[in-house]
This record gives C-alpha cells, structure tokens and sequence, in this order.
C-alpha cells in the first residue's frame, strides 16, 4: 500500500495569534466553472490555494481554458473556444462540482458528458434535484453508471420548484438558466451566501436574475455573457472554524477577513455558550467572555439557519462546556462519523436516531443517526484517529489541540481541500503539529472511524 502522510499535533496549547482567511472553498470553484460561460477573459482574485479550487482549476484547462495565476491569490481564465464537451474520468469520484459543467457545456457545445462526482462522505448526496431541474431546462438528460450525459440544442426556460433548498442545484440550475432561451423560474432555492455571491458575479458577466418573494428567482435567459472581474468573498467556514477553535481551547484569535454578516446565527450560539467576539477593521477577534462554557441546544439548518459545516467544530467546543449540549442535524443524514473518534479521545457523546431538536425534520423516521447528546466537560486524550471528511478533520485537529499528549491524525489531504495553509496557520497560533508519512501496511492501529 502506499505511505500515509500523518500529522503529530501536541495537545493542551490555547490558540494565540492571527489567521489571514481567503476566499470561499464553497464558492471559488462555481466563479472559475462560471468562466467557462464565456467565450472573453475573467479574473478572479482573493482565490483560496485549496484542493478544489485547484480541481476547477485543471478541469478548466481540461476543457480548453487558458489559465494563469497573475499573483498567489489572483487568477486568469480565458476560453475562446470549448476544445471538448467530455471531461475525464480522472476529475470525477473526488468532487461533487462535475454537475456544475452541465449548463456551461451544454450553451457552449449543445452536449456534455461528466463522470458523477464525490466528495465528503457525510450523506447521500444526489443529484436528483440539478438532473430534474436541467431537465425542465430541456436538456436530454441520461444517468448511466458513474457518468452524466447530456445534449440540448439550447436550453429553454422552465419553471422549477426544488423539493428542498438544496445549495449545489441551485447553483447548477443558475448557471444552466442564464443563457437559456426565455424566463426560468426557480422556486424554493437555497439563499445561502455562497449562492448570492454567484449570483452577484453572473450579474456582472451581463446575467439578468431577479430576487422574488418565497425563496424563487426569476432568470430572463441572455444571449451571451461577458468576462469578469471579481473579488472573492472570505470563507466563512474556514473563520467559523477558526473562531470555535479560538473558544475551545480558551485562546485568543483575531480571524482577518471574518464578516460579522456571514457568521450571524454561529456568534450568537458561541455567546449563548460563553464566547466572546469583537469586531475589527479588518475581520473579527475570538476569545472566551466568561470562565466557563455552558451547553446549548443547535439545530442545523439551511440559511439563515446554522450551518451544517459548523456542527462538527462546535461540537468539540462543546465537549468543553457544563451541562448538556443537543446537535441536532437536519441537512445531512450521516454527518455524525467523526463522533466515535471523539468518543475514542473521551468525550461523552452518544449518537441518537430520534429528533432531538426543537422540532422533527425530515430524518424524523428515517432510522438516521442525526441526533448527538453532548456531556461535558470532559478532558480529551491523545490517541490515533483517521480523519472521516473535511470539517470532521478539523475537528479532529480542534480536539488534538485540546488533548493530553501528542495526537497521530491521518488522512490529513482532507483538510487541503478546504483550510488553505492549515499546518503554517497553526504554526502561527502556537500549536506544534509534526508531518510525516508511515507505510499504511506496516502499521495495523490506524484507526478508521466507526459508524454511528
């Protein structure tokens, strides 16, 4: 088997200092697969240097862009022409964005075939939605075994009305209503601030979409689009993960780029559970307001409700406070795999099927671990863990800083597709972490999470 690169991180440090946060992993790869609209040139700067940023990156290439980092976080992107409407197979299985190509190609080539895309394991994650709703659109659509195959002579608007606010088809289906012929009407969409953003930079390109009452807009189909130039907005997963990070282990951390706005419903549960904040010029400033923390009551949701990215970092801060804490999770049904590790590092955590929030969601009797009791405080040992996704591993990394003794995380590329510059950024606030790389087959007590 190949070497597993690990990390070390010594416990029982309290973060200290400032982290400098880019633009959105959430959101940077749509604005890069959102050139691919045009035939003039965009450039996109505040750019995050994470994994799927570089994965949008190589497929814009794949498909005929030009691309050229202008500085460290500005980038050019130009494609006169689409060389091919098929993208590898080798850029499927390891992101969920290939579906997003789906509008480009289609009004650039009238087809497109791309292999159905991966990403965190925490849920089923279909495509459902994006494949109905380009359907509506007009698009020939056909799913076979691990591709998405599509033709349309153009797209033509529709009325479609998604059966929940799901993030990733709204962005597909705006980028597939943009150029088609007529009005689209998207009914019961996701407004979270990553997609506003997109749509805020597809008006620039010339796009004409309205915001109407009910959670719908309405896209009157353009001719043509022009390039871009346009500033990615700060990452507010990466300053949510920062800040619950700061309040855990009782430090102080100033998050440059972190927007009061984007963070309204995770500032008011850490004040809730003895957090504190400032706002500053540039960003925000994290840091215990009362000795103790306390537990609370979190149920996820789609904005403006709690994020869903955020649970897994609070949960850790959460392992820290008096009393009972609830998470319970209505966006993702199998988001608890990080908790047995937790559970292994000493916290008091058991994973329940039932409701437990304040009110049933959709998981209600579905069998679904989406609830998690919480009791605390508890102190955190060292021991082995394999990260299980991107913001489990952050959590694991949280609740090694927290631990007694020194931590051994595998599986450590998630954190790349997401935290950019993570080991430097820690580094930075004090905590000694240690790569290394350990042949996976000589070594039999990685320990892989359980499920819940």
């Amino acid at each position: 088997m190949a070497p597993q690169t690990y990390w070390d991180i010594e416990g029982g440090v309290r973060l200290s200092g400032v982290v400098q946060v880019r633009g959105g992993k959430n959101s940077a790869p749509k604005h890069v697969v959102a050139a691919l609209l045009t035939e003039e040139p965009c450039i996109l700067s505040n750019v995050p240097r994470v994994g799927d940023v570089a994965w949008a990156l190589d497929v814009c290439r794949a498909l005929g862009s030009e691309v050229e980092w202008l500085d460290d976080h500005t980038v050019r992107l130009h494609t006169p022409r689409i060389a091919t409407s098929e993208l590898p197979d080798i850029y499927g299985g390891s992101s969920r964005l290939p579906v997003l190509l789906l509008g480009p190609l289609l009004a650039r080539t009238g087809e497109a075939r791309v292999p159905q895309g991966g990403g965190c394991q925490i849920g089923s994650r279909p495509v459902d939605y994006h494949v109905d709703g380009m359907r509506k659109l007009g698009a020939e659509l056909v799913m076979t075994e691990g591709h998405l195959a599509a033709r349309a002579r153009r797209l033509r608007g529709g009325v479609i009305d998604l059966p929940y606010p799901s993030v990733g088809a709204t962005e597909t289906l705006l980028l597939g209503a943009v150029l088609a012929e007529g009005t689209t009407v998207l009914k019961g969409v996701a407004l979270e601030p990553e997609v506003v953003e997109l749509i805020c930079l597809l008006h620039q390109m010339g796009a004409q979409i309205r915001f109407e009452a009910d959670r719908t807009l309405r896209v009157q189909g353009v001719e043509r689009l022009r390039g871009y130039t346009f500033r990615c907005v700060p990452d507010r997963n990466e300053c949510a993960s920062w800040a619950c990070a700061a309040i855990a282990t009782d430090g102080d951390v100033t998050v440059k780029g972190a927007d009061q706005h984007a963070l309204l419903s995770l500032l008011d549960r850490l004040r809730e559970i003895g957090g504190e904040y400032e706002i500053l010029p540039d960003g925000m400033r994290f840091f215990r307001g009362s000795a103790k923390l306390r537990g609370t009551t979190v149920d996820t949701h789609y904005h403006p409700g709690f994020m869903s990215d955020w649970q897994p970092q609070l949960a850790v801060a959460l392992t820290q406070a008096w009393g009972q804490s609830v998470i319970h999770e209505t966006v993702y049904e199998d988001r608890f795999r990080y908790v047995h590790g937790l559970i292994d590092m000493g916290a008091q955590m058991k994973v329940r099927t039932e409701c437990l929030g304040a009110e049933p969601c959709r998981y209600e009797k579905a069998g679904c671990n989406h609830s998690c009791v919480i009791h605390g405080p508890t102190p955190l040992r060292a021991t082995q863990l394999t990260m299980p996704d991107l913001r489990g591993g952050f959590a694991y990394a949280m609740a090694a800083m927290l631990a007694d003794g020194t931590t051994r995380l595998f599986a450590v590329d998630h954190i790349a597709r997401g935290y950019a510059d993570f080991t430097e950024k820690v580094a930075d606030l004090g905590v000694k972490l240690t790569p290394g790389v350990l042949a996976a087959a000589a070594d039999d007590t990685v320990r892989l999470p359980r499920r819940a």
